[in-house]
């Protein structure tokens, strides 16, 4: 019997507590240990996960829904037995940026109060019990999985499992070093996009729409087409030049030239409601003229010349050359962008549209003619690249995805464990559920005794 881990998402959670799901009386369905479960909680995941176009069908969904919530009780039952508590500090954070994401698809705070038909301080108290709720039942699980290990007789035991055409295909991976050159003159570009956008602030003062010129000139493409509007947002969301500018602005003012890493800005407040700011922006970038250009591509001709000649290692080269600070520390090396990773192999898909188009057709070792692509802050850069390793596409296999499968294993083992808690939890527990969901089939059979 396989048991799902992964508890349903706060978001989906979150927003089924629509207008409608309001409406349903607030009659409990379920009682688990001294955990309850409310009718509205099931229907209003329910009707989300319609909303989500979920294939499944309504009763079955039902059941589903139901299932996954008697599930978390348990959990939290178990914690508040083991008298389990989490930091409200990070409750708090995730709680702010949840908040603020929310904000933004619905469009505004208005928008959001509407949809859930709850005043601010109501959907804020209902998402940081979820949230509560979701870091205790992290801990909960926690504690069952801390000591489970997977020696590397069962992560070959576990792939023997897999049938063969069950196996994952692994799409073509590869190594890369880079070097990138900064052009001359960068401060005469720079100067250029300032009074450019100098010229445009003085057309907003005058009169003309903030809106109407972010739709012209931004170039933000994320923003651009919604009138430079970026929606509600925390300070820790922004760039710090930005969100100091933008919390210094009253209502329908306009900041002076704001420098970020991704580019020079014009900001406009439009509100502030508690911790998070509405505003909007026009970006613009330093561009690269003809001479730059060529400039660029010249210095990396050259490198790539002494490279291939041998007269100079490709990492000495780009410790010596390239601009780009984090790459240049690892002697060109890419790594990921996340932190917590930091891996140094990228499928194409995980690179820029102008390093895949060139990565695609080089042999190993190979280093590339200069070309233009973007970097991490979405700024124009020249570069050449090597392609130093490749796993071409297979399926999974435990020469070359050995990690991977221990993942998988060590994942399955805790699955095996939960079930078993569950099971176990589940004899132990005094449950009681409706009548109304007496037919349904649950993977957990025990329910009922």
């Amino acid at each position: 019997m396989k048991f799902k881990i992964i508890i349903l998402g706060v978001l989906t959670a979150f927003a089924g507590y629509s207008a409608t799901a309001q409406q349903i009386v607030e009659s409990i369905v379920g009682i688990v240990g001294n955990e309850v479960i409310y009718l509205s909680d099931v229907e209003g995941q329910v009707l989300q996960r319609k909303a989500e176009k979920d294939p499944t069908p309504i009763e079955t969904l039902r059941c589903l829904v139901f299932e996954d919530q008697l599930i978390q009780k348990l959990f939290l039952d178990q914690a508040r037995l083991d008298s389990v508590e989490v930091s409200p500090e990070n409750v708090e954070a995730d709680l702010n940026g949840r908040l603020s994401d929310y904000v933004r698809r619905a469009g505004s705070e208005q928008a959001l109060e509407n949809y859930f038909n709850k005043s601010m301080a109501e959907i804020k108290k209902d998402l940081r019990e979820m949230l509560t709720n979701q870091y205790i039942i992290q801990e909960t699980q926690g504690t069952i999985a801390q000591t489970i290990t997977v020696t590397p007789e069962e992560i070959r035991d576990y792939y023997k499992t897999i049938p063969e055409d069950s196996l994952p295909l692994v799409p073509r991976k590869v190594e890369l070093s880079i070097i990138t050159v900064e052009p001359p003159d960068i401060e005469d570009s720079k100067a250029e996009v300032r009074q450019r956008l100098l010229e445009i602030r003085s057309r907003v003062v005058n009169g003309e729409s903030f809106r109407t010129l972010a739709v012209l000139y931004s170039e933000d493409p994320g923003s651009a087409p919604n009138g430079g509007e970026i929606g509600f947002m925390t300070r820790g969301e922004l760039a710090k030049p930005y969100a100091e500018a933008a919390w210094s602005l009253k209502k329908d003012a306009v900041s002076k030239i704001v420098e970020t890493e991704f580019g020079f800005h014009i900001i406009q407040m439009i509100d502030r409601k508690g911790d998070m700011v509405n505003s909007r922006h026009i970006l613009m970038k330093p561009k690269l003229s003809a001479s730059q250009t060529e400039w660029s591509i010249m210095r990396l001709d050259s490198i790539a010349a002494m490279v291939r000649a041998d007269s100079l290692k490709f990492d000495r080269a780009a410790l010596m050359f390239s601009s780009d600070k984090t790459t240049r520390a690892n002697g060109g090396k890419m790594v990921q962008d996340n932190p917590s990773e930091r891996g140094t192999w990228f499928t194409l898909d995980e690179l820029t549209k102008e390093i895949n188009l060139v990565v695609r057709n080089m042999k190993l070792g190979e280093i590339s003619e200069p070309f233009r692509t973007t970097d991490a802050k979405g700024n124009y850069v020249y570069c050449i690249i090597r392609l130093d390793n490749e796993i071409a596409p297979h399926r999974v296999n435990m020469k070359d995805d050995y990690n991977f499968l221990a993942q998988a294993a060590l994942m399955n083992k805790k699955n095996k464990a939960y079930q078993d808690w569950i099971t176990d939890k589940i004899k132990r527990t005094f449950i009681r559920i409706s009548d109304e969901f007496r037919d349904c089939t649950f993977q957990n059979p025990g329910w009922f005794n």
